[in-house]
């Protein structure tokens, strides 16, 4: 990982700090991108104390205009682009009968799908060139149907197609794709969740004592960088309904319904 260029999105907090600083602590050479300027600037600061190199760009990914300036400025800085890692994101918890709002579902798909699509158009010339890597921290849900999630899940599914079908047409130009479908994961990211209204909920619908750290799923994406994984599922639930869902679906349908009754 020492002197790779990675450019990192969502990185000001969750999934993507503890990402940013297990890939600083590797010596990484990093583009932190995000909304929050102050949070990115503190964290730059702490890869530095690190010993790595790391650049702060303020992104909405939801913005053509913050997009083109972000793949820019990580080519003018480092020359080009190693690994372009997609984490930013957002997410919703409700029944589709109950919602008021359906914008919620434009939201989720420009930023947890189309925002991943132009990025890469952006930097592929960059990652061709250096035969490099594309992380798509997709999620479970984006690998089989999840209640209270469904534009969540519907936004994941695209992601996941989309890198699927774009790693067959790299496959001869050095560019792989790594596919990340983590479990729940220990985040803010629950908090400002839509609920029913449109309205972040504010506080985590889950039992946070059961789900992952975003510490272990950061680490757990590290090592998929270093061995250029096709996927990682990240857990055992989330491997063994892989099988179910072919030849049980019924079941897979229960796990998932009986998950987030027991996570709320």
């Amino acid at each position: 990982m020492k002197q790779r260029r990675i450019v990192l999105t969502g990185a000001s907090e969750g999934i993507g700090r503890a990402l940013a600083l297990g890939l600083a602590a590797r010596g990484a050479r990093l583009i932190l991108a995000a909304r929050d300027q102050a949070r990115l600037e503190t964290l730059a600061a702490e890869c530095r104390a690190q010993g790595a190199e790391a650049l702060t760009c303020p992104t909405d990914v939801t913005r053509v205009p913050d997009c083109e300036r972000l793949i820019a400025r990580s080519c003018e800085a480092f020359g080009g682009i190693d690994v372009l890692v997609h984490n930013a994101g957002i997410t919703m918890w409700s029944r589709f009968d109950a919602l008021h709002d359906l914008s919620i579902y434009d939201r989720l798909m420009q930023v947890n799908y189309f925002a991943p699509v132009r990025l890469t158009a952006l930097a592929l010339p960059s990652l061709v060139e250096a035969r490099g890597l594309i992380v798509a921290v997709a999620s479970l849900s984006g690998l089989t149907g999840v209640p209270e999630r469904t534009g969540y899940a519907a936004s994941k599914h695209a992601l996941i197609g989309f890198f699927d079908s774009l790693r067959i047409e790299l496959r001869n130009s050095g560019v792989d794709v790594s596919v990340i479908a983590p479990d729940f994961v220990l985040s803010k990211i629950h908090e400002r969740a839509s609920g029913p209204d449109g309205v972040p909920l504010g506080v985590s619908p889950m039992v946070t004592s059961k789900i992952m750290t975003a510490e272990d799923c950061a680490a757990r994406i590290v090592r998929a960088i270093e061995r250029r994984e096709r996927l990682v599922v990240m857990s055992a639930r989330g491997k063994m309904g892989r099988w179910l869902k072919l030849l049980a679906p019924s079941l897979v349908d229960r796990i998932a319904e009986r998950a987030i009754r027991q996570r709320h």
